[in-house]
């Protein structure tokens, strides 16, 4: 795990000489810890292979991958086997410049359009963490950004917002029943242990890594993942037990057969989890979501409404 490094934005402005730290939403500098990677120590990717779904062998059935489906392009799968390494993808699907992003020490998956107020951005990977969520930074105005919630909070885009797109987790063998001439990412080149969790039985602590925060209300366990739509969120459990669930606007339907990507050494032979799907409850259409620990609901939606079905 990495090690945690004082806030120090003094120190921060040497390394980070393009970014206007006096230009912040963050109230507390507290907050925001360096988990140990310095910039760009873990390396976003940009512009990746892909694969016929067809001919990829190595993924596991039940290995979780973040699909992306925009209407006349072909489906994309981006493995968590890969993401897990590298937290970013920046990548172009048709006329649309896409984020893939993945923060491990709160299982937030989310993909947002890389356009800012029409300019094109670049994200990487700070090294930052604020409420153990990843802080990205883009390349152009280098200013930071929370993945959680798709907020700048650190330079020229502090209190601008990424559009969140519609896309999902699912098992390997979900995408490929679906799409068996879908895409998806090959492997990087880059020398990693790819299929393999460094945060073995991390979805099983008592406590999350890194976070500072309080715990979550109503005695939710603070690494039990939740289905955030907006500012509500799901526990699991609750869906994993009625299986679909309709209120508030959406259908949600839980089905078992993904792999934790954060609970075993090798990911492929983690605890089942299930697949989450979010539907507009008149329309049908994907609803953008994201699946993330309950710390993190709370650290960044104190206010938020949890959706408890009592």
């Amino acid at each position: 795990m990495p090690q945690v490094a004082s806030s120090n934005p003094a120190l921060w402005e040497r390394e980070w000489p393009q970014t206007d730290f006096n230009n912040t939403s963050v109230s507390d500098w507290g907050e925001i810890l360096s988990g140990g990677p310095p910039k760009d120590g873990i390396p976003a990717l940009s512009d990746p292979r892909f694969l016929n779904a067809s001919d990829e062998t190595r993924i596991h059935d039940r290995e979780p991958v973040i699909t992306v489906e925009i209407k006349v392009q072909e489906p994309r799968a981006y493995p968590i086997r890969y993401l897990m390494w590298h937290e970013i993808v920046n990548d172009q699907i048709g006329g649309t410049p896409v984020a893939v992003t993945f923060c491990p020490l709160c299982n937030s998956g989310l993909v947002f359009d890389r356009r800012v107020n029409g300019e094109l951005r670049t994200f990487g990977v700070s090294g930052k963490l604020r409420n153990s969520d990843m802080v990205m930074y883009d390349r152009e105005t280098e200013s930071w950004w929370q993945q959680a919630v798709g907020q700048g909070i650190v330079g020229a885009h502090t209190g601008d917002t990424l559009t969140q797109l519609p896309a999902w987790m699912e098992s390997w063998a979900e995408y490929t029943a679906r799409n068996p001439e879908g895409l998806v990412m090959d492997e990087p080149n880059w020398s990693r242990a790819y299929g393999q969790n460094p945060y073995q039985n991390y979805d099983s602590s008592r406590r999350p890594f890194l976070y500072r925060g309080e715990n979550p209300p109503h005695d939710i366990p603070p690494l039990m993942r939740v289905v955030r739509v907006g500012s509500q969120a799901w526990p699991m459990e609750r869906l994993a037990k009625a299986g679909e669930i309709t209120e508030s606007g959406v259908r949600i339907n839980w089905t078992s057969g993904q792999a934790s990507a954060l609970d075993k050494a090798n990911i492929g032979a983690s605890k089942d989890v299930g697949t989450i799907r979010v539907y507009d409850a008149e329309s049908g259409a994907n609803v953008p979501h994201d699946v993330m620990f309950a710390f993190a609901f709370h650290a960044f939606w104190p206010d938020g409404t949890w959706m408890l079905g009592k």
